[in-house]
């Protein structure tokens, strides 16, 4: 198949237990549900792509597991390119998701079957990078792997996305040079800075360091308040659409996915933008990680509440 966003990255199976409230350290609580949903931030990525108008390849890694069926099965019913998810001896990556009733979320990741994407396995994947016109990473893979597909897909000339999630310390500087667009969230952007963001003001200081850094632009999603989106010359805030949150999963793999959509298909920044947060914005007032995302029609249809 023809594709034009590639992704490369993590799938995981979400064990999602809602409850009154986040525990605290050595507490138990009574919750209300448990499901099991596919997810992992690059699955969630190609997915959210692929419904918001992009034709994608997905690079990747799943167990032998039961889960591993499940995760390549629903990427295979997006009409997602799996011949670059490969099923290795080992367990498939979960994530334990615990969401309070206010939707926030607190995350354990087990890599399992993510931790065997080498350098290697892009390296025997190159034609599907080739094929494409945007690449996307994250770092729920090896570190090693993610600076390798960068530079491959900078070598390329293709245009390449670091989501920075999940990020807990600055980057590797050789990589900064090979990315177009640098997406993080607040504390994402503050654990790569050094910076704090907490404020739009806080959030320019950040981003001007990251593009100090090297990176081409850095777009710092903001929730509630937004994006902001500095290229070295300026910046520019993007208001948050206006909508009753009901669970925050997802939300940024929704934006990464949608942005990177709407510049495969010739949008400008701004456009692609503003895309890519009515599509984050409506992906909160859904449950779950990609049963959420939603479709280039919803975000068409979109009205602010």
């Amino acid at each position: 198949m023809s594709t034009n966003v590639v992704v490369i990255g993590s799938l995981n199976m979400d064990l999602v237990t809602r409850a009154p409230r986040l525990p605290r350290g050595g507490e138990t609580l009574i919750g209300h549900s448990f499901a099991t949903v596919s997810g992992g931030k690059g699955a969630n990525q190609a997915v959210a792509a692929a419904r918001l108008g992009a034709k994608v390849s997905m690079v990747g890694c799943v167990g032998t597991d039961a889960y591993g069926v499940q995760l390549r099965e629903a990427l295979l019913a997006e009409q997602i390119d799996c011949q670059a998810v490969s099923v290795v001896e080992d367990s498939s990556g979960v994530a334990l998701i615990v969401v309070d009733d206010n939707s926030q979320n607190a995350i354990v990741i087990v890599a399992g079957a993510n931790g065997s994407m080498t350098p290697a396995v892009i390296d025997r994947f190159d034609a599907v990078l080739q094929a494409a016109d945007v690449i996307i990473c994250q770092l729920e893979i090896p570190d090693a792997t993610v600076g390798h597909a960068l530079k491959r897909g900078r070598e390329l000339g293709k245009t390449v996305i670091l989501n920075p999630a999940p990020a807990s310390r600055p980057l590797p500087a050789d990589w900064f040079a090979a990315i177009d667009y640098l997406i993080p969230n607040e504390s994402e952007a503050a654990a790569l800075s050094g910076l704090p963001v907490d404020s739009l003001e806080t959030a320019e200081k950040a981003a001007a360091h990251l593009i100090a850094l090297g990176a081409g632009k850095v777009i710092i999603t903001l929730g509630a308040q937004g994006s902001l989106f500095a290229n070295g010359t300026g910046y520019q805030h993007f208001p948050a659409p206006k909508v009753k949150a009901v669970d925050t999963t997802a939300a940024g793999d929704t934006f990464v996915g949608g942005f990177a959509a709407a510049l495969a298909a010739g949008k400008t920044e701004d456009e692609a933008i503003r895309f890519g947060q009515i599509a984050a914005a409506l992906s909160v007032t859904r449950a779950g990680a990609q049963p959420s995302i939603p479709t280039t029609s919803d975000v068409q249809a979109f009205k602010p509440a």
